[in-house]
């Protein structure tokens, strides 16, 4: 391929783009972070940025990967994460989609996303999205028939283009219900929480790559779930989020319908 000629992405000091967390893990769920790093390999620079915005919610889902760590202790689930910027290539899109090297994220331009060549593009795509999907991939196949069930966790902004969310928690379900009901119903009657149904995003097979891939594709339970950041910028507000979600996802796996 025309890209094994250009020079790689990653230098052999840089780390993997695969974050993992307890692989194999004989809990019945499986945890993935799709944004869990702001990392950017040093051939890209800054992409063009200050570092206040690659600090931002465009850079990476703030605070999930320290959720995703005390649920994979607490549930004995494995967790998978993308520890590289979803500005460098966004690993919840499809490849090629337009904002799979997004130019534009909320209303920052990202300069160095500017006229990427279909080479560079795929150079991207192999060096950092491949390799995050095969390991997920790897997980579910070395999982085989035994119960698994998919939870991708994301966070995020308070605040988007100027208008505030009020959730403090959204599940991302499409037409599999079966496991979003269920926790929906239990997080609802959690006192003092305001719970979005597919807010602040609906899942959408054009738009979502994870949940469809891993989850639909397979006909495994699945569903998103998305925090707001300000409750998990600290350790504090992910260990809360991680026992609560703790205690309430095997209640809600148990009452998926035919699992019993």
């Amino acid at each position: 391929m025309t890209t094994l000629l250009m020079a790689p992405l990653l230098a052999a000091d840089e780390p993997s783009p695969v974050l993992l967390l307890n692989p194999h893990g004989a809990g019945p769920f499986l945890l993935t972070a799709d944004h869990a790093g702001r990392a950017l390999p040093r051939r890209l620079g800054t992409l063009g940025l200050p570092d206040d915005e690659l600090e931002r919610h465009i850079g990476w889902d703030i605070g999930i990967w320290g959720v995703a760590a005390l649920l994979a202790e607490a549930l004995d689930a494995p967790a998978i994460g993308q520890r590289y910027s979803r500005l460098a290539i966004d690993c919840n899109r499809h490849p090629g989609a337009t904002d799979s090297i997004a130019e534009i994220s909320e209303t920052t331009e990202i300069p160095g996303n500017f006229n990427v060549s279909d080479d560079e593009r795929a150079l991207r795509e192999e060096t950092l999205f491949d390799p995050y999907h095969q390991r997920v991939a790897a997980e579910l196949d070395f999982r085989g028939d035994r119960l698994t069930a998919l939870v991708a966790l994301h966070s995020f902004t308070p605040v988007f283009t100027g208008v505030t969310r009020p959730w403090h928690i959204g599940l991302l379900f499409d037409q599999d219900e079966r496991f979003a009901r269920p926790l929906l119903d239990l997080l609802r009657a959690e006192p003092g929480l305001v719970v979005g149904e597919n807010e602040p995003y609906a899942a959408d097979a054009d738009f979502d790559y994870s949940l469809y891939v891993h989850g639909a594709e397979r006909g495994v339970p699945h569903l998103g779930i998305e925090l707001r950041q300000d409750l998990i910028a600290d350790a504090a507000g992910q260990a809360r989020w991680a026992a609560l979600l703790a205690r309430l996802l095997p209640q809600a796996l148990q009452a998926v319908p035919g699992l019993a």
